[in-house]
Order: C-alpha cells, then structure tokens, then sequence
C-alpha cells in the first residue's frame, strides 16, 4: 500500500479536501517567496476582450465574406471598440513594470498579477513582459476558458482549483488594483475587493481604480447606493474612477512610493 501521502486516489477524493485547500495557500506561498515576490499590482477585467489587430481582422473577415449578418457585424464592430482596454492595460502594464522595474533591482517590488486567462488578465502580462519585467498569473481551471497565457513567467504561473484560494492571493500581496469593464467574474472580484476594504478586514492601504467611467457609471450605480443609504456617503472614497493610462498611472506611482516610504519606517 502507498503511503497516504503518496496516495492519488486518497489524495483527490472528497475526505481529503482539507489537505487540497491548505495546498493551494502553502504551494503558492513557498514558491512567491522563492521568487522573493514582496507584493504586487492586481489587474481585473474581462476574458472575452480581444488585441486590436485581432478584432480588426476578424470584422474585416467578416465583411469580406459578404455573408454575415448585420448582428454579426455589430458584435464585431463591439469588440474593435472594446479592444482599446486590452491595449491600454498593456500600456499601463507596461510603464508601471518598467517603473518598478527601475527602482527595484532585481524586480521584486509592485509586480504586475492576473488572473492568468486572456483578455484583460492576457493584456496585463503581455505589458509587464514587454517592459522585461516579472509577471504573475493567478489562473483557475474552468470547463469553458483556455490555459493560462504565454506571457506569465514559468515559476509564476499557477493554476487553482478553489475560487476562494486564488482570490487570497490575488488580495494578499496586493497593494493596488485596476480594474477594467468585465462581466459577472471582474464585478465578483470587485465587489469583494471594496467590501474587505470598507469592513476593514483588509487594512493595509490599498488604491482602486475603475477604468472607464462611462463603462461603471452605467453598469452600477453607486452614488445612487450611497442616495439611497445602503452604504456610506464615505465609501465612495474607496475607488477612484480614471479614464485614460496617463490618468491611472498619475494615482498609482505617487500611491506606490508611498507604500514604499511606509514599509521602511516599519521595518
């Protein structure tokens, strides 16, 4: 007989999903430390936002093919619009690795983190990559989205099977988020990001931004929450809304070298 911890059939059954659990907060643990990743820059949004030079061959193809149809057409024509949030995450990726890339040497400090998949997630790597930095990716397994993307360092690149684990590392190591127009998941993963903060079981000072105030003004209401008296006139303090890369990187540098300041008087 194997011994229990060498046990597969033990090891993926329901008796032992204790032990699963406490794997996905110790694997991620060591091997962050082993990098000497000290904290990071979290980027949501969505999975389903296409390159620009993507979404424009596939509405040119489409118009070419003289077949399509005209809801076909204006999905396509969407997704070209869309298309600027993935080009500048990677643009605002790329200038904050690059900073930190600059002031950190070797990088450990404030690296850009996803959630692995494409899209939004697959723009924020790809702009840390281009500024020849460290990137993470938090990825999760899902029947319906591909593998993690090509642009997560090998040694970064984890793969979780519980929501909630990969969640506390997207939180844990976090100093600041930027979180781009995404559907039911980035809206999830928002929500419970300004929760923990307003409950303050998430005390350390964190900067939250929303990119594209046209996008959050009419997907949620919250001044109208605030109006209305289920949350505090005070807690719209929590977020900022900013509308360009050079708007969001203006609030995230000088709150970064803050962070910084503060961890060494702490020290």
């Amino acid at each position: 007989m194997p011994k229990a911890y060498e046990n597969e059939k033990f090891l993926t059954s329901p008796a032992a999903r204790e032990l699963r659990i406490l794997s996905e907060y110790l694997e991620p643990k060591s091997r962050l430390r082993r990098n000497k990743v000290q904290d990071t820059v979290v980027f949501f949004g969505s999975a389903r936002t296409l390159p620009a030079k993507e979404a424009q061959k596939r509405l040119d193809i489409l118009k070419a093919s003289g077949k399509a149809s005209e809801n076909d057409l204006k999905i396509a024509e969407r997704n070209l619009k869309n298309s600027r949030y993935y080009e500048d995450a990677v643009e605002l990726s790329r200038r904050l690795t690059k900073w930190a890339k600059e002031r950190y040497t070797p990088h450990s400090r404030f690296i850009v983190s996803s959630g692995g998949g494409p899209g939004i997630m697959e723009a924020a790597n790809k702009g840390a990559k281009l500024a020849g930095g460290k990137s993470i990716g938090f990825g999760i397994s899902l029947p319906f989205e591909q593998s993690s993307n090509p642009y997560i360092d090998e040694s970064l690149n984890f793969e979780f099977h519980y929501f909630f684990m990969r969640k506390l590392w997207l939180i844990f190591m976090a100093k600041a988020f930027v979180i781009f127009p995404g559907g039911f998941g980035t809206l999830d993963e928002l929500m419970e990001v300004l929760t923990l903060v307003q409950t303050e079981k998430v005390k350390k000072e964190l900067k939250i931004i929303l990119y594209d105030s046209l996008f959050w003004n009419e997907v949620i209401n919250i001044p109208k929450m605030a109006e209305l008296g289920v949350i505090s006139p005070t807690d719209l303090k929590l977020f900022k809304l900013c509308n360009s890369v050079d708007e969001m990187e203006k609030e995230l540098i000088p709150h970064l070298i803050k962070v910084e300041k503060k961890s060494r008087l702490l020290r």
